[in-house]
C-alpha cells in the first residue's frame, strides 16, 4: 500500500486530493490503480510547518512516505509584495527542505507551482521551456521554489496551475456568487487571460503524473481561455443569480501586486507523457454546478 504525505492538506487542492485518494473515485475520475486504498497523511501549518527543516526531516524519517505532494504555500500575491521574508520561507525555503527529506528518505516528491513565473506579456500559450521572468514577489519566490525542488531531489515533479478554484475554501467562483448576490452590480477586469482551473481535474491530473514516474516539469490547466470578466460571466449563468456584470481594465483597480495580463499554459509534457485529459474550462465549470453539495456550496 502507498503512502502519501500531503501538505497544505487543508487548502482547497489539498482536500480535493485527499477526498479523491480515499475514495478511489468523484465522477468523471478514477485514481490510477497503483494508489487505490493508499495510506494518506496530511498535514498543514498547525501539525507540520514546512519552513522548519528539522521538523520536516523528522516527519519524513517518522512517516516514511512513498511521495509527498506540496500544496503547501504562502499564496496571498499582495501580501507577498509586503512579507517578503514569510514568502520566501513558505514558497522558497519550505519546498527545498521537503525536497532534501525526500533525496534522504527515497520519496518522490510534486511540488506545485504558478503561471505567475511568467511575466505575462506573452500573446501565446506559456510552454515549460519558456523563460520565466516573474515580476512580483510571489512569482519570484515560487520559480526560486522550483528551483530548489529540481536541484535538490532528483525524484521530483514540478507542477504549474493557474486561476484554480474548487468546493473548499477562498477561490473567484465562491467570491464571485458571494458579491453578485451582497451586490447585484459587479466590475470584473476584462484585460486579463487565463484557463480556468477545476480542483478536481488537477487532482486527478497530478495523481496521473506521480503515477507515471516522468520526473520534470509541468503545466496543467483548465482547457481553452478566457478573461477573469468572462469566467465570471460563466459563472452567474450558471448559478442563475441574477447581477448586472460590467467589464473593466486592470487599470481601474489597482493592486499591490502586478498581475499578468496573459497567462495561458501549454499542456505539452502532460500530452506527451501521461495523456491530457483536462476539460475545457467551460465544461469543468459546468460540472461543478452540476451536484447539490457544489450548489450549496456556492449558497454559502
Amino acid at each position: 500500500m502507498q503512502t502519501i504525505l500531503l501538505t497544505g492538506a487543508d487548502g482547497q487542492l489539498g482536500r480535493e486530493l485527499s477526498a479523491l485518494l480515499q475514495a478511489g473515485t468523484m465522477d468523471p475520475w478514477t485514481v490510477p490503480p497503483r494508489f487505490a486504498g493508499a495510506r494518506v497523511v496530511g498535514v498543514d501549518i498547525d501539525t507540520l510547518d514546512i519552513t522548519d527543516a528539522g521538523a520536516v526531516g523528522r516527519a519524513l524519517g517518522e512517516i516514511r512516505p512513498d511521495a509527498v505532494i506540496n500544496c503547501a504555500g504562502m499564496t496571498n500575491v499582495d501580501a507577498c509584495e509586503t512579507q517578503r521574508e514569510a514568502a520566501f520561507r513558505a514558497n522558497a525555503l519550505g519546498p527545498m527542505h521537503l525536497a532534501r527529506a525526500c533525496a534522504d528518505t527515497g520519496a518522490a516528491l510534486l511540488h506545485l507551482s504558478t503561471d505567475y513565473v511568467f511575466c505575462g506579456e506573452a500573446s501565446a500559450p506559456y510552454a515549460e521551456w519558456d523563460a520565466p521572468a516573474p515580476r512580483t514577489v510571489y512569482g519570484q519566490s515560487k520559480l526560486l521554489g522550483e528551483a530548489y525542488v529540481r536541484a535538490q531531489c532528483p525524484r521530483s515533479f514540478v507542477v504549474r496551475t493557474a486561476w484554480l478554484y474548487g468546493r473548499h475554501g477562498a477561490n473567484f467562483v465562491r467570491t464571485i456568487a458571494r458579491a453578485a448576490r451582497e451586490k447585484g452590480e459587479l466590475s470584473v477586469v476584462n484585460d486579463q487571460r487565463g484557463s480556468p482551473t477545476n480542483a478536481l481535474d488537477l487532482a486527478y491530473h497530478l495523481l496521473k503524473i506521480l503515477d507515471g514516474g516522468a520526473y520534470g516539469l509541468y503545466h496543467v490547466t483548465g482547457g481553452g481561455e478566457c478573461s477573469w470578466y468572462e469566467f465570471a460571466r460563466e459563472i452567474l449563468r450558471l448559478s442563475g443569480i441574477p447581477c448586472a456584470l460590467r467589464p473593466c481594465t486592470t487599470a481601474e483597480f489597482p493592486r499591490p501586486a502586478l498581475r499578468p495580463a496573459y497567462s495561458v499554459l501549454d499542456r505539452l509534457a502532460l500530452r506527451c507523457t501521461v495523456g491530457d485529459e483536462m476539460r475545457d474550462w467551460r465544461e469543468a465549470l459546468a460540472s461543478f454546478f452540476a451536484t447539490e453539495t457544489q450548489k450549496e456550496c456556492i449558497q454559502k
